[in-house]
């Protein structure tokens, strides 16, 4: 897993409609909450979804772009994003590349860790959540990043 401090890998990947996003040019927009998440439709992954979702108007007002990465593919994300009403991109890594790279690949390659990166515009680690169980350590992560960065308006 990655910590504070270290750089973000770079990756390009698809989104549920197919479009392919690129890291580099999703923190040209600002910073980047980045979340690694096991499965669509399991219900602490839709409790974390639908936190972010929620935590959305505050986050967009501090300029902070949300981002979900999974191993399922793209029309799984489209449904999940549908059934839940998520704004945010949620990007298919079935292979596990980028999954991997960020350190979220579950003990001996099974599954996939919950973490929650926030990224700054420069690449840089700036916050971590990690608990794979429970929501809260991520929506506060979420919370305190969108509160912190209305002060920079």
């Amino acid at each position: 897993m990655l910590k504070k401090g270290d750089s973000a890998p770079e990756f390009e990947l698809p989104d549920q409609d197919g479009s392919l996003l690129r890291l580099s040019e999703l923190l040209k927009r600002g910073p980047l909450l980045l979340y690694f998440y096991p499965a669509d439709f399991t219900p602490v992954c839709t409790r974390e979804a639908c936190a972010f979702r929620d935590l959305q108007p505050a986050l967009a007002a501090a300029s902070i772009t949300v981002i979900g990465i999974s191993p399922q593919d793209s029309a799984s994300h489209a449904r999940f994003r549908e059934k839940h009403g998520l704004s945010f991109p949620l990007l298919a890594d079935p292979g596990k590349h980028v999954i991997r790279a960020y350190g979220c690949e579950g003990p001996l390659g099974f599954g996939v860790k919950r973490v929650s990166y926030l990224i700054s515009p420069d690449g840089r680690i700036l916050d971590v959540a990690h608990a794979a169980l429970r929501v809260g350590p991520h929506a506060a992560l979420a919370a305190h990043a969108a509160w912190t960065g209305k002060d920079r308006h």
